[in-house]
């Protein structure tokens, strides 16, 4: 049949496929992946800076894979590791950053590999709770939202997003 391709013409477009997506592969580690690990690592490494605990960071960009970057920066500077000659290392439970709205987040860090079970979720009173009825139960100025899961809430400030991570941080574990 002659408008069937050829074995060399079938070989043409599939080698063409693959090499689109490799391309899209790599494309995608050097345009996204590895500036995001950077964006991590310097806000790890900033976390004293946000708060104390060293708990919670600050990603200075939303929008960025960040998820396993932290995990394998945590294992990289020692942070995963709870107790390093006698001394306590918390793991990051809280990521914030902004949305595309610029309205700030608070985001849970999962458990690795443990899907929707947060190392520290937000409290139970603020989950499904939204606007001025969650500043009022949580006592913090700016609050947009709790997700009913509690995984992820907003506030309108940095300092309100802030003050969510630090208040639920202080909630019995």
């Amino acid at each position: 049949d002659e408008d069937c391709p050829t074995p060399d013409e079938r070989f043409e477009h599939a080698s063409r496929l693959c090499g689109e997506e490799c391309l899209s592969i790599l494309t995608n580690i050097v345009e996204s992946q590895l500036p995001a690990r950077q964006f991590v690592e310097k806000a790890l490494l900033a976390r004293h800076s946000v708060d104390p605990s060293g708990e919670i960071i600050c990603l200075t960009s939303g929008g960025l894979p960040w998820k396993s970057h932290l995990f394998n920066l945590e294992r990289q500077h020692g942070i995963s590791i709870t107790c390093v000659k006698n001394v306590n290392v918390p793991l990051i439970k809280y990521v914030l950053y902004t949305d595309q709205g610029g309205m700030w987040r608070i985001q849970c860090v999962s458990e690795e590999n443990a899907g929707f079970t947060n190392r520290l979720g937000l409290p139970v009173e603020w989950r499904g709770v939204r606007d001025e009825d969650l500043s009022r139960v949580s006592g913090i100025e700016g609050c947009t939202f709790c997700h009913a899961a509690g995984f992820i809430g907003g506030n309108a400030t940095f300092e309100g997003v802030l003050e969510m991570a630090r208040v639920a941080l202080g909630q019995p574990r």
